[in-house]
C-alpha cells in the first residue's frame, strides 16, 4: 500500500515553507463534496513533480477519485481504481505510469501542516499520481517525501474529509 509514512504526534504551527516566494507558481484547485482546496504548487522546488501533477490534472485524471485514505495526520488521493468502490480492497496500491521518477527533496519546504507530498510504497522514485495533504506537522518526513505544495486555503475542508470522499473536480489556475 501507497503511504506516507509514520506520522508523529501534532504540532501546531504555521506552514514551514518560505512565505512571499513563487507568486508565479500554479493553483491547483481541488472541488471536493466537502469544499474547495487551493493549493500553491512550489515549482521552484519540485519542477519534475509539479509538471507531473499539472499534466495529469489538465488530462482530468483526478477528476472523479476517491480519497482512499483519511486520517487524523492526512489525507491521501490519487489511486484510479478509488472511481470503482467495489474496488476499495485495493485503493492506496496503484497510480499512474511511469512514475516521476526522482525525489525532489527540499530544505525549504518541510511536513508542516498544509503541506502536500507525493506518496510512494518506499522508493521515491516510483511516485507518481498518489498525493497527500498533512493535518498535522510530521518533520519525521522530511526528505524522504517530496512536498510539491502547499495549501493556500480550505485547510478546514481538508480537516473534513472522510475515506471515500470524492474529488468532483482539479483545475490548475
Amino acid at each position: 500500500m501507497l503511504v506516507a509514512g509514520v506520522l508523529l504526534a501534532p504540532v501546531s504551527g504555521a506552514m514551514a515553507v518560505e512565505q512571499g516566494r513563487g507568486a508565479a507558481n500554479p493553483v491547483l484547485v481541488l472541488e471536493t463534496v466537502k469544499g474547495t482546496i487551493e493549493i500553491e504548487l512550489l515549482r521552484q522546488d519540485a519542477p519534475k513533480t509539479v509538471e507531473y501533477i499539472t499534466g495529469l490534472v489538465n488530462k482530468g485524471f483526478y477528476r472523479g477519485l476517491r480519497f482512499h485514505r483519511a486520517e487524523r495526520t492526512l489525507v491521501q488521493i490519487g489511486d484510479p481504481n478509488s472511481r470503482n468502490v467495489t474496488r476499495r480492497n485495493i485503493w492506496g496500491q496503484t497510480g499512474t505510469s511511469p512514475a516521476v521518477g526522482v525525489l525532489e527533496a527540499s530544505k525549504r519546504v518541510s511536513h508542516a501542516r498544509g503541506a502536500v507530498g507525493l506518496a510512494h510504497s518506499g522508493n521515491a522514485e516510483f511516485a507518481s499520481s498518489q498525493f497527500y495533504i498533512m493535518k498535522v506537522a510530521s518533520p519525521a518526513l522530511d526528505g524522504k517525501y517530496t512536498v510539491f505544495g502547499r495549501v493556500r486555503s480550505g485547510m478546514a475542508v481538508v480537516d473534513a474529509l472522510k475515506f471515500e470522499d470524492v474529488l468532483k473536480l482539479a483545475t490548475i489556475k
